[in-house]
């Protein structure tokens, strides 16, 4: 008995192909040297099923579209899959091996291990070496101090440098040099928030009193309520400005008042920053409260509101930001590490919440100051 011949799918197809190009059937058998019987089972198979037809030993026939769906379908799903992997690991590509390969390995029963070494950029045969092989004490040092860097960062926003990070380090607990926080903060690719320019918005053309400049850029102090600074910004918003106007304490560099306002008056800037003020501290006889030359800290008002209290009045030298250097500061801080990483201008509403919570929630409780030798205020307040 003869031995039956196996076809492969793309003689099949070709064949199919011939029996169109020539007169008829009998003449593509002939030149292909089978039965014409069989030659027209596949075209009539074709007909049916077109490049589908043929899908292989033990492979069901589908039409090719419903094919092509599925092969595309499967795409989509494959791609999403990598994505999904790359979103949750590019944190521990620059943490090292050690740190990558256990991320893998922790996530082996949700991803395929190839497919999440491969979107990572890892070997599948060094991964196969290293859970074979028991991690050093040193690589796992380094690989813990690169996931706590990480875990800082992002809890503070990716507002911190390293010095920042140092010092939150070694509140935790760890022995660390700025140094080797900066090296592996360079590793990782970590970055802080940059800073821009910020518009001026005193207007000190006027021809009321400017006082003296009393503080003469002395900004420490040894008691609280001794010495106030003060200064505006604006904050731009959907289609306008909102002006922001601070107190800050210097003994601890506390926020103890502020206020947001749609317009340049002391009625909704220095006036209800200053009620909020003396709510949150006591003011003492012969604080000084030190501002610019703007017409806000200048006028009547103002002025007779800081005299009812016995507020010694101090204000910059005109054109010179250095003489309030702490609000500048301030604010330079407010804006790198709030405004100008939103993805869009807020609204009104949406940017009074999310200052109330940078100022009482961050600025004033976790936030370290350099001030402060990278203490938080309340750190500061509670160890004094």
């Amino acid at each position: 008995m003869a031995a039956k011949i196996s076809y492969t799918s793309d003689f099949k197809e070709n064949a199919v192909q011939l029996s169109y190009d020539r007169k008829n059937v009998n003449d593509a058998s002939r030149e292909l040297d089978i039965s014409p019987k069989l030659l027209s089972k596949w075209r009539t198979v074709y007909r049916k099923f077109e490049n589908g037809s043929f899908p292989g030993r033990g492979r069901k026939r589908v039409y090719y579209e419903d094919r092509r769906i599925f092969e595309l379908e499967k795409e989509l799903l494959q791609s999403q899959l990598k994505l999904e992997i790359l979103k949750k690991g590019i944190n521990f590509i620059g943490q090292g091996k050690h740190a990558l390969y256990n991320y893998i390995h922790e996530n082996k029963h949700l991803y395929p291990i190839g497919m999440m070494c491969e979107v990572l950029g890892a070997s599948t045969s060094t991964y196969n070496l290293w859970t074979q092989k028991p991690v050093s004490k040193s690589e796992a040092r380094v690989s813990l101090l690169k996931e706590s860097i990480t875990s800082v960062f992002y809890e503070f926003k990716q507002h911190y440098g390293a010095v920042r990070i140092t010092r939150e380090l070694h509140k935790q607990g760890f022995s660390i040099s700025e140094g080797q926080v900066s090296f592996y903060m360079n590793q990782l690719g970590l970055r802080s928030k940059f800073k821009k320019k910020r518009k001026v918005t005193t207007d000190s053309k006027h021809n009321l009193y400017t006082s003296p400049n009393m503080l003469n850029r002395q900004f420490k102090t040894d008691k609280p309520s001794k010495i106030w600074v003060s200064d505006i910004t604006y904050i731009q918003i959907e289609k306008r400005f909102l002006y922001l106007t601070v107190i800050i304490d210097l003994y601890d560099r506390k926020v103890v008042g502020w206020n947001i306002g749609s317009a340049l008056s002391s009625k909704t800037t220095t006036l209800p920053a200053w009620k909020m003020a003396i709510q949150n501290r006591k003011v003492k006889d012969g604080l000084i409260f030190h501002s610019d030359r703007g017409v806000q800290y200048a006028n009547k008002l103002f002025t007779t509101t800081l005299d009812a209290s016995k507020c010694v009045r101090s204000m910059s030298r005109k054109g010179d930001s250095l003489d309030n250097a702490v609000s500048e500061s301030f604010f330079n801080s407010l804006k790198r590490e709030l405004i100008y990483i939103q993805p869009r201008l807020l609204t009104p509403g949406e940017i009074r919440i999310e200052i109330n919570d940078y100022i009482e929630n961050w600025y004033n409780k976790k936030r370290r100051h350099a001030a402060l030798n990278y203490r938080s205020i309340e750190e500061f307040n509670a160890e004094e």
